[in-house]
């Protein structure tokens, strides 16, 4: 991992077309602005991390205990309950 200090209003170049530059630092937070080709995408890591979930979610085949549905059916069906 690289290490970088910058202040407000200073930038880092990533390759030749990225820019990152500090636009403000106060209280423990930073905003920073990125300058980018479109066909690169930027996200939050987070937001990232979060597609990804998703998508092994949707690979992984769901597991279905039927017993437990249908028992849950019977005791809430009135007309299997005499009610």
């Amino acid at each position: 991992m690289l290490i970088i200090r910058r202040k407000p209003q200073e930038s880092i170049l990533i390759g030749e077309d990225v820019e990152i530059a500090v636009l403000d630092s106060s209280a423990g937070k930073v905003t920073l602005g990125i300058i980018a080709p479109r066909h690169v995408t930027v996200l939050r890591k987070e937001i990232h991390q979060t597609v990804e979930q998703n998508r092994a979610a949707a690979q992984t085949p769901a597991t279905l205990d039927l017993p437990a549905v249908r028992a849950l059916f019977h005791h809430s069906d009135p007309a299997r309950s005499g009610r």
